[in-house]
């Protein structure tokens, strides 16, 4: 175990020599659960459990950084089921992604569960809940919500067919895929037990599986819809109120925590795996978009189904686009440009009274139609957006303006189209004080990450979260190891004589990447910083080897990450999907690839906004906000190398600056403690050597 340790507050760590009765209960059930999984103890295992205890004991927060093979899973997880058997409130864990959450669920839970069933006082409850979007709605698959985005032939199944079951043989099938797709899904809502879409072998469109789930705000609502009893989403709010461990993701949070909707039961201990993923995840559920299209088409609906007039609708929408249009791509520093604030006043206030002429008195046949509950939702969305883009301002939010983008050959990045119709965004300078009040003022909250820590250091991740400054809550940070030999068991290779990364791939890029690449004789996993730059790379590289190089966007990523697994020598290129989240373990993956320092792309609005703020307040802006997200993606990246002790190979980085820029230190601090070299024909010989074996 590390001795890494720090804390934000004067916290006292817990003597490990006199554990606290809940602590030694929960080392007596991962002793029991380690001995009926048949598994080997970890010493950072250990640790993170009596860590997380103690937390869970004292009411302070903890940052634990858990390197790849730690089993910080159960490590969380026991201390929750030993918390359950006391707390009378359920506790909470959340994940960035499906697939952890669906590990959590499926895998590590019930395995845990029944391995500790004999040395527990009752059975231990568990729930999934997810964002009512995510299961099928039987209100509007019973035909009680109109098909917005379907044209009238979608349900075309023949002469003779009805449009919604399925056909009699021989009669035809629906016109098209979607059709199929939506006919599919009706035929599942009918049978499924839980209604979510991740449930659904295969899947489907997007597009069709918005023509049978509402959002939360298009949800009549238990006490209106007809079919509330049997909602799934209503049954797993249900289940979660009575669970003692919810499974759920980090935009449940963020909803819960800045809008203060009860879309999580009371909790008092909430644990959050994949943290450092939490402040993007956070932003990106709280932001915002508006443009004349959602004006239009809130309009649209409105006269479809609430039959009012919309003519001040119709208007506010074209003044807007009108306003919109002169605007320019990227950030708004010195705000709303007059007749752009004016327009969108116009929008909000047209929007309120179609809200207003559109009400019912609760009572009436109209609040189950969900026609106009639809439209409803989307004025409502309208004005929401329209009155917090004037506010920001005074709510320090940051607005900025954005379009459809176009790739310029060579140049490696899209740009703007600015003849396109601008939309407007709107998101948060800073998540930090929201999640505070929300989130840490409330509840004892866990966050833990194999990269939660730059070097030995949690403060940027923690003053992200709220967790630094005047008044901010106590916490603990602890780096608990990993079981992995790092130094002997992967080299760091920075091609330091590379010229420094212009936009797109250089030649002296592809050329160094083909040299590692016939060393290894593949068994890469190449991290790009673009789809692009991944595109490019790989139809360049394909005619100068013999074996195969997948690129993303060629399958779907399951299916390429699983040939890439199977296929020792095989290779696969992609972008940001690919740089955390990939397990693939063995010689497979025996070289990653990163093409340059994730740094934010230098035009982001929201990032810009943020490094000028930390400026203003006396700070180093570039440090503080765009080499700390750099720091953490590149540990990430650099972590899909050693995923088992049997695992050797090397993390190239093909961008100069990493060994020669002043910052380079402080990169190379968050990254796990490889052997490192700058000598090509070194790295070269240890890929040969690898490939050999």
């Amino acid at each position: 175990m590390s001795d890494s340790m720090r804390t934000g507050a004067a916290v006292a760590a817990p003597d490990p020599a006199r554990p606290t009765a809940g602590t030694r209960q929960a080392l007596e059930l991962l002793d029991a659960a380690v001995g009926a999984m048949g598994g080997e103890m970890r010493a950072g295992q250990h640790e993170m459990v009596r860590q997380v205890s103690e937390a869970i004991r004292s009411g302070d927060h903890l940052l634990v950084q858990a390197g790849t093979g730690t089993g910080k899973s159960l490590a969380y997880l026991v201390p929750l089921i030993a918390h359950a058997m006391d707390s009378d409130r359920p506790s909470v864990v959340s994940t960035a992604t499906l697939a952890l959450q669906a590990q959590i669920v499926g895998r590590d839970l019930p395995r845990l569960l029944d391995a500790v069933r004999p040395a527990l006082a009752r059975p231990v409850d568990v729930a999934l809940l997810k964002g009512r979007s995510n299961y099928v709605c039987l209100h509007k698959t019973g035909g009680g919500f109109p098909e917005e985005d379907a044209p009238d032939a979608l349900f075309s199944l023949g002469e003779d067919a009805a449009p919604h079951p399925s056909p009699a043989p021989g009669a035809g099938g629906p016109a098209s895929a979607l059709g199929r797709e939506v006919v599919r899904l009706r035929e599942w809502a009918e049978d499924t037990a839980t209604g979510d879409r991740d449930d659904l072998v295969p899947g489907v469109s997007d597009r069709a599986w918005r023509q049978v789930s509402v959002s939360s705000m298009e949800c009549l609502g238990a006490a209106r819809c007809p079919v509330a009893q049997q909602c799934f989403s209503e049954k797993a709010r249900a289940a979660a109120a009575d669970a003692d461990i919810i499974i759920t993701n980090h935009a449940m949070l963020a909803i819960s925590a800045f809008e203060g909707l009860a879309v999580l039961p009371e909790y008092d201990v909430v644990v959050i795996d994949e943290a450092h993923e939490l402040h993007d995840r956070v932003t990106g559920a709280v932001s915002g978009q508006l443009s004349a299209a959602m004006v239009s088409a809130a309009s649209t609906a409105l006269r479809r189904h609430a039959s009012i007039g919309t003519a001040a609708l119709d208007t506010a929408a074209s003044a807007f686009e009108a306003a919109a249009e002169l605007v320019p791509s990227g950030l708004l520093p010195g705000g709303l440009p007059d007749d752009l604030e004016q327009s969108l006043a116009q929008v909000r206030d047209a929007a309120r009274a179609a809200l207003s002429d559109t009400k019912t008195d609760g009572k009436s046949e109209a609040d189950a139609d969900g026609g106009r509950q639809v439209a409803r939702s989307r004025v409502t969305l309208v004005f929401d957006l329209a009155e917090r883009i004037l506010a920001a301002a005074d709510s320090k939010e940051v607005v900025w303006a954005s379009r459809p983008s176009t790739f310029t050959p060579g140049s490696g990045y899209s740009s703007p189209d600015e003849t396109a119709p601008a939309t407007l965004n709107v998101a948060p300078l800073s998540v930090a004080g929201r999640l505070r009040e929300g989130l840490f003022e409330d509840h004892t909250v866990i966050l833990t990450s194999a990269t939660l820590a730059i070097g030995s250091e949690f403060g940027p991740v923690a003053g992200s979260l709220g967790l630094s400054g005047p008044g901010a809550p106590a916490w603990t940070g602890v780096d608990v190891g990993s079981p992995f030999d790092y130094p002997r068991q992967g080299v760091l290779y920075v091609a330091k004589d590379l010229p420094k990364p212009e936009r797109g791939t250089s030649a002296a890029q592809l050329e160094e990447l083909l040299t590692l690449l016939k060393a290894s004789r593949g068994g890469a996993l190449g991290l790009f910083s673009s789809r692009r730059a991944a595109e490019e790379a790989a139809e360049a590289l394909r005619p100068e080897v013999d074996f195969e190089i997948l690129c993303q966007g060629e399958s779907s990523l399951s299916g390429l990450v699983d040939r890439f697994a199977a296929e020792p020598d095989t290779c696969l290129f992609g972008t940001m999907s690919l740089w955390q989240g990939v397990d693939v373990p063995g010689a497979s993956c025996r070289l990653v690839v990163i093409d340059r320092i994730p740094f934010p792309r230098p035009d982001d609005p929201l990032m810009t906004a943020r490094t000028r703020a930390v400026a203003r307040n006396g700070g180093n802006g570039f440090m503080s906000v765009s080499a700390t997200h750099a720091a953490v993606r590149l540990a990430q990246g650099a972590g899909r190398l050693i995923r088992s002790a049997g695992d050797r190979g090397v993390v190239a980085v093909l961008d100069s600056r990493l060994a020669t820029a002043r910052y380079g230190g402080f990169l190379r601090a968050a990254l796990p403690p490889f052997w490192a070299t700058t000598d090509r024909s070194t790295v070269t010989g240890i890929l040969e050597r690898l490939s050999a074996r």
